[in-house]
């Protein structure tokens, strides 16, 4: 004999609570079909290169040569290709970093960093703003073992530092070239900092890389500082770079370290390597064409000190509103006249900002358009 079981209706409805409560207060997120007609200031295709046909076509060629299309597994089984290995190569010889290792994604290197480094009796000081993958790791940390700094503070982070200063316990720092909301570079004397008390120093140039820099290599290159071994570069390849994954950049013995202790890497396959090659193209060309690309960006930077008053150092331009109802009412303005960016509310941010990325692409006529409008709505 069957027996039925009659669950009411709402028994369905775990979290609609949840999601009512979340759309009142203007926090509702969904994900929405790129419109092709709409000009992109919201991206971190910074430099347009995802609608570079050029380097396109020339990894589709060089990859239709290999033959494989596909890493198929994990980089520790068999997924370890030859493209994987002479990226890596030519990111350490271009970044002046003994050794790379490629990952998945921006997120799976941040979390992955953060949870092989931190062991036990060691002690994590991470900056307030520091990206959410890098937050999410300390999840599984114990409470004594990290703690959050002043954004941007050099003294704060010595004061973090010296609270857990040990003969026996590892230090580590975490930072970020160019903060991906505020748009605030890394302050350089943090690097003076963790050089003092010998501390790792792990710096997120995703948003920095292809941005800053002599040679548009990040903040270590705007600052013209030379990798030690306590210093760890990880960069991410779906923003500047127009492709997709990451790549962690360190000395030798720390790059194999993480080969055997990072759990984001071991037990996932290997990144794309049509993604790989694509990137490797990518970097290529912005370090041959690194003059005109700087040029380009500081036309930008400066229309937008000029014109808006917001003056940075990379092309991420955030204007605080503070009403999460609000941002999404510019936005929606700013779409009906053929214009996107970002409409940022929390907890992404403590306050709402309109995040607007100054992308190469855009022609002069159509950025100037954009602030005419813009500046009628803020």
């Amino acid at each position: 004999m069957t027996t039925t079981v009659i669950i009411e209706n709402n028994n369905f409805l775990f979290y609609e609570n949840e999601l009512n409560s979340i759309k009142k207060k203007g926090l509702f997120r969904e994900r929405k079909i790129l419109n092709k007609n709409l000009i992109d200031l919201a991206s971190n295709d910074y430099l347009n290169i995802s609608q570079n046909k050029k380097i396109f076509e020339q990894t589709v060629s060089e990859l239709r040569e290999t033959g494989e299309f596909s890493p198929k597994a994990s980089m520790f089984v068999n997924g370890y290709h030859e493209i994987h290995s002479r990226f890596e190569t030519n990111l350490s010889y271009l970044n002046s970093f003994e050794k790379a290792i490629v990952f998945g994604s921006g997120f799976l290197a941040n979390f992955g960093i953060i949870e092989a480094l931190v062991r036990n009796g060691d002690f994590l000081c991470m900056d307030s703003e520091y990206h959410a993958s890098g937050v999410v790791a300390t999840k599984n940390l114990k409470t004594e073992q990290f703690a959050f700094f002043e954004h941007n503070s050099a003294q704060d982070l010595d004061e973090c530092l010296a609270k857990k200063i040990s003969q026996k316990s590892r230090k580590i720092v975490a930072v970020e070239g160019i903060y991906s909301m505020s748009g605030d570079i890394l302050n350089r004397e943090i690097f003076e900092i963790a050089n003092n008390y010998n501390a790792i120093l792990i710096v997120d140039e995703a948003h920095s890389f292809g941005v800053i820099g002599e040679n548009l290599l990040g903040v270590f290159d705007f600052y013209n500082i030379k990798p030690r071994p306590n210093h760890i570069k990880m960069g991410t390849l779906g923003k500047a770079v127009g492709s997709y994954g990451a790549y962690i950049l360190a000395s030798q013995h720390l790059i194999e370290y993480l080969e055997n202790r990072t759990k984001s890497i071991i037990y996932s396959t290997a990144l794309s390597i049509f993604d790989t090659l694509f990137a490797h193209n990518s970097i290529n060309y912005i370090y041959e064409n690194r003059e005109q690309i700087k040029t380009k960006s500081i036309n930008i930077k400066k229309m937008f000190a000029d014109e808006v008053g917001i003056k940075k150092d990379g092309l991420i331009f955030p204007i605080e509103i503070g009403d999460s109802k609000r941002v999404l009412e510019i936005k929606k303005v700013l779409e009906s006249n053929g214009f996107i960016i970002g409409a940022i509310r929390p907890p992404t941010v403590e306050r709402a900002i309109l995040r607007i990325i100054g992308r190469h692409g855009i022609s002069d006529k159509d950025l100037k358009n954009f602030i005419y409008i813009l500046k009628g709505l803020i």
